[in-house]
């Protein structure tokens, strides 16, 4: 399962919470990913260009 970190705030979460991966789905050239903290608390949907810039993979 793969592990994201954050890197700097985002929607009122704070910087350096950890992830996972939990979907990923794609339709009409447009990606979408479901994110949950490692404590399961939280859950957020976010698309490719969020991804790429407010996240850091840390684990394949």
């Amino acid at each position: 399962m793969k592990r994201y970190m954050l890197n700097n705030d985002f929607k009122g979460i704070k910087k350096g919470t950890e992830f996972f991966l939990i979907a990923e789905s794609e339709f009409i050239g447009v990606k979408e990913f479901v994110l949950r903290t490692k404590d399961l608390f939280i859950r957020i949907s976010i698309n490719e260009r969020e991804l790429l810039n407010n996240f850091t993979l840390l684990q394949f």
